[in-house]
């Protein structure tokens, strides 16, 4: 039989303990039997292994293998810049690995702060004596001895208790207290079973004497912690494109240098010579500057998220988040305050606002009056602790009452009320009751009217009724108040007996203020949001309406119905526009991700408790709550929110979104400019002219003069229009055709041939001729005024770059701060190549007259005019918001 079945006698005979629990010897014993009693930490990967993974993703073994062709270059012909770039590739992958490593190990650092989950230590019953051990030293068989607003160190079976109550919200996600007794309970779910408390819960009320059961990973919340291990896992949308991309990367640099190879051999070169200049091309083609400038661009990201109360775990997670067509989010504390607050009262036969019940007359006076005293808190450091629902009230009441009860009858399952007993300032005993309004009212009697007391009517009793009802529609937690005068001498069981009804209050977790338009802002960009919580239906489908989540006629799915449907019912159940999922397991929750995602949906999820640990690791992006969240679930998340507020969501899919946008912009900036380096080697095995930009100089402009124009490109503010467009599809791309046309269809060729004419015109007025060797003093300043030329061409690329349909003229071209920071580190950065010792040493350069740098203005003028041209043609045929994803370059 399971043990929530048994008797507390039968209970402690199963793990073979006592009421005096164990002895010490036998719990040395056990603990090295079962281990310690710790929830393990989601199975972390070894830090070597995420510092190795930083070096061998596939766009790194890409770079891998340019820098090792540089070296054989290098060893087979020196002196031709081979080695210096094989160096600069190396540096590339080395900073970019410890950077990306650096970045992830911090925001884990960060996360160490919020670790809270399981007590330090517990009261525990040994040979019969009461003594404080560790959590972690708890074994099954022990007894403990738990009091109000303690946590719950493992699983245990009640063997007494008084007036017990548990918040399982962590486990289950379930925001109202739960009351617990010792006795046998059928429930086959262990979490549900009056008698059960799991680990990871907290009792809020009451005291219990429990047995250990189970401990550590035998848990139901180390079982949940297992199934979380075993999910998810799959690549983020930006790591599956940076893939894509490193493919198509290589394809290109391996496709041109075989081209090249076979037509130098075709034209009568020699073998080596035409490797040689096969292998440079193929290095010239791999823009070395992406990975860097990706990798800075998410850091940046993250770091303006940091500033939202968005912590950032894992870089990539940053762009996943805006590609998100579905967020599955939780109720309590990411929707609603998680705290509870009296909103609604019924006294004197009226509705009333909770704050008016001091106007109402007798009985509202009354029931504040009963607010104040008939409870189970504790004043612990200047604030009140306890069950969040008398809090709630003590706070309607204006604070707790000085009156101590001489005697009471705690809350009980059964019984669904809770009285104590006070003596009034005049010497009578007067007892006050709260609990459901169907348990007080057959003990009622009377009811309050006015300053008098008449008979409980039938009529009365459906008014109150109906009254409950309508809060109940609400989503309000509906608590009935009476009292009565007990005279000396009536015993116990007689107490109950004639009450005074006098109304009632409706209470709830009020929603977060800032959702609705965070919703109202995720539906106007085409994300659809669905609550999936833990708690009661009625009060999940009260709240998704107050928040906007649904208007019309929801669809409504609890737990149970959903354990009997089938994957295909279940993704049918989701084509619902409106669909609310209640009491839901962490399972159930897990599924309903799945099911999202084979609909093909990038789903995201949020969550606080342990149940939502294997939900936030399968999602392809999770976030956790930072405030209220579970060790477990921060650790399974990608992201985590500091201020536990679902509207941070919302600023957070607006970067990602823009990263996704930004990432295209300097790719294209970044392609746009291997069309010029690859023309001069195209132009010298073709031609047999000089070769125009040394393998140094390419170097230059990959690793030197584009680096920080392109970052600034991927800090570009997200667009105006950017949450009101719909999610990028699955197959839109980051390098697609339009990308790929414009930067080497279009921006490109205009550049290289801007390049190559400067160059053979420098070249002409030092006195070169077609198939003549030029002077060594005129070839160095046709290459540095070459160089020069592409330089002059991406700074005003970095302009054409930042919208692919709007104006130049269009926007604040200095808005972004790093856009003038970026021309004058790529003018200077010229400037000192062209006119330093070191600079014309290093790349092979010699100092150009003014007249040389005025030479690519005119070609420079025409690239901008037939950008915007093709932008005005865009513009045209494509109207704003006709249909593109959020993504679509603008």
């Amino acid at each position: 039989m399971r043990i929530q079945e048994l008797s507390p006698v039968d209970a402690l005979d199963a793990v073979n303990s006592g009421t005096g629990g164990l002895d010490e010897p036998e719990a040395v014993r056990r603990l090295r039997e079962y281990g310690p009693n710790v929830v393990q930490r989601v199975q972390a990967v070894p830090a070597w292994r995420k510092l190795a993974r930083d070096f061998t993703h596939l766009f790194a073994v890409v770079l891998w293998v340019a820098a090792a062709l540089a070296v054989v270059a290098e060893w087979r012909q020196p002196g031709e810049g081979m080695g210096l770039l094989a160096a600069a590739i190396v540096l590339v992958i080395v900073i970019n690995g410890l950077f990306s490593f650096w970045q992830e190990h911090r925001s884990e650092r960060a996360l160490e702060s919020l670790r809270r989950l399981l007590p330090h230590k517990v009261t525990v019953r040994r040979a019969g004596a009461l003594r404080q051990v560790p959590a972690e030293q708890l074994v099954p068989g022990d007894v403990v001895v738990l009091g109000e607003g303690e946590a719950v160190p493992a699983d245990c079976r009640i063997i007494a208790s008084v007036g017990a109550r548990v918040n399982l919200s962590a486990l289950t996600g379930e925001a109202d207290a739960a009351p617990r007794d010792a006795r046998p309970d059928p429930q086959p779910d262990v979490t549900g079973a009056r008698c059960i408390l799991p680990a990871g819960s907290t009792l809020v009320g009451g005291q219990a004497e429990a047995v250990v059961f189970a401990t550590a990973m035998r848990t139901v919340l180390g079982g949940i912690a297992g199934i979380t291990q075993t999910a998810g896992g799959d690549l983020s949308p930006l790591q599956r494109e940076v893939i894509h991309l490193s493919r198509i990367v290589a394809a290109l640099a391996l496709g041109l240098g075989l081209a090249f190879f076979t037509a130098g051999m075709a034209l009568g070169m020699g073998w080596w010579q035409a490797a040689i200049f096969g292998i440079g091309l193929m290095v010239a083609n791999v823009p070395e500057g992406l990975l860097p400038t990706v990798t800075l661009a998410l850091a940046m990201a993250a770091q303006r998220l940091a500033a939202k109360n968005v912590l950032v775990r894992k870089l990539a997670a940053v762009e996943t988040l805006g590609s998100a067509t579905v967020i599955c989010t939780d109720k309590t504390g990411t929707l609603t305050e998680n705290r509870m607050v009296a909103r609604r009262a019924f006294a004197g036969g009226a509705d009333l606002d909770a704050g008016a019940l001091g106007g109402a007359g007798a009985p509202g006076r009354m029931i504040l009056q009963a607010a104040a005293l008939c409870h189970t808190l504790e004043r612990i450091g200047g604030r009140l602790v306890g069950d969040p629902t008398e809090i709630a009230l003590a706070e309607m009441a204006g604070g707790v009452g000085d009156a101590r009860p001489l005697d009471g009858i705690p809350f009980d399952a059964d019984r669904r009320r809770m009285a104590l007993l006070f003596r009034s300032d005049k010497g009578e005993r007067v007892l006050e009751v709260k609990g459901a309004l169907d348990s007080l009212l057959p003990q009622c009697s009377h009811i309050a009217d006015g300053d008098s007391v008449r008979p409980l009517s039938d009529d009365d009793r459906r008014i109150h009724l109906d009254a409950e009802a309508r809060m109940a529609r609400e989503g309000l937690r509906v608590l009935a108040f009476a009292r009565r005068l007990v005279p000396d001498g009536v015993e116990r069981d007689g107490w109950e007996e004639d009450l005074v009804l006098l109304g009632l209050v409706g209470l709830e977790d009020p929603p977060r203020p800032e959702v609705p338009a965070a919703i109202a802002r995720c539906r106007e960009a085409g994300i659809r949001v669905i609550m999936v919580t833990g708690d009661h239906p009625r009060t999940a489908e009260a709240v998704a309406r107050k928040v906007g989540l649904v208007s019309g006629r929801a669809r409504v799915i609890v737990g149970d119905h959903l354990a009997r449907m089938s994957k295909t019912q279940l993704q049918l159940a989701l084509d619902c526009p409106e669909v609310v999922f209640a009491r839901t397991r962490a399972d159930q929750k897990w599924r309903i991700v799945e099911a999202l995602q084979a609909k093909g949906e990038t789903v995201a999820v949020t969550g606080d408790g342990v149940n939502d640990a294997p939900a936030l690791k399968q999602a392809d992006i999770g976030v956790a709550m930072g405030r209220v969240g579970t060790d477990v679930a921060r650790e399974a998340a990608d992201m985590v929110l500091v201020d536990d507020n679902f509207a941070s969501i919302v600023a957070a899919v607006e970067e990602g979104r823009a990263v996704f946008h930004n990432i295209r912009k300097f790719m294209t900036y970044i392609l746009t400019s291997n069309i010029p380096e690859i023309v001069p080697y195209l132009a010298f095995a073709l031609f047999d002219v000089p070769l125009a930009l040394t393998v140094v100089q390419i170097l230059a402009v990959d690793l030197g003069t584009d680096m920080v124009p392109a970052l600034a490109l991927a800090v570009e503010k997200p667009h105006k229009d950017t949450m009101r467009r719909p999610p990028r599809p699955r197959s839109e791309r980051l390098i697609d055709a339009r990308v790929l046309a414009r930067a080497y269809g279009f921006l490109g060729p205009q550049q290289a041939l801007a390049a190559m004419a400067v160059f053979f015109l420098v070249l002409t007025q030092g006195g070169w001729g077609w198939g003549g060797m030029p002077d060594p003093a005129v070839y160095a300043r046709a290459t540095t005024a070459c160089l020069g030329t592409v330089v002059v061409m991406q700074m005003v690329n970095l302009f054409l770059c930042r919208s692919r349909r709007e104006s130049v003229l269009a926007s604040n071209p200095f808005a972004n701060r790093l856009v003038p920071l970026g021309l004058a580190f790529e003018a200077g950065l010229m400037l000192l190549i062209a006119y330093t010792p070191a600079g014309n040493a290093l790349f092979g350069t010699t100092p150009l007259p003014l007249s040389t740098w005025l030479l690519p203005l005119p070609f420079a003028a025409a690239m901008l005019a037939s950008e915007e041209t093709r932008k005005a043609v865009v513009r045209r045929l494509t109207p704003p918001g006709g249909g593109r994803s959020s993504a679509a370059p603008r």
